[in-house]
This record gives C-alpha cells, sequence and structure tokens, in this order.
C-alpha cells in the first residue's frame, strides 16, 4: 500500500496549521526565545499536561488523553 507524504515549506506557516496552533498553546506557558533549561523537567510535564487534557474542537471537544485512551484498547 502506498503512502503519500506532505512536507510543509519552512517559513510557511499557513501549511502546518495543526503545529501552528500547538505552538501558540505552549507559548502561553513557556515565551518566545526562552531558554528550555530554565524549566525543570517537572514543570515541562505539567504545562504537557494541561495541554493533554485540554478539549479541542477539532476532535468533537474531547481531549487529547481522551481520545487516545479510547482508540487504545
Amino acid at each position: 500500500e502506498k503512502v503519500i507524504v506532505y512536507f510543509a515549506d519552512s517559513y510557511c506557516s499557513w501549511q502546518k496549521g495543526a503545529i501552528e496552533n500547538a505552538n501558540k498553546l505552549i507559548r502561553k506557558y513557556i515565551p518566545k526565545k526562552s531558554n528550555f533549561n530554565d524549566f525543570s523537567d517537572k514543570r515541562i510535564m505539567e504545562i504537557q499536561k494541561k495541554l493533554n487534557r485540554r478539549p479541542r474542537e477539532k476532535i468533537n471537544f474531547d481531549s487529547p488523553k481522551q481520545r487516545f485512551f479510547a482508540n487504545v484498547g
């Protein structure tokens, strides 16, 4: 079975909407130009948990965590 793969052009944010949206959400907690060394692993994990538990319109207002575990078993 063939799989089609698309690659976005650098600096073309309109070609990669999902990642740009994720970056926007992350920027609420970690400002641009921040040094990740200034954030503990614990703090990064807290941010990750918040984002994975946040309901998303694109997935019928489920959270990524809910959708993941609904499809695992």
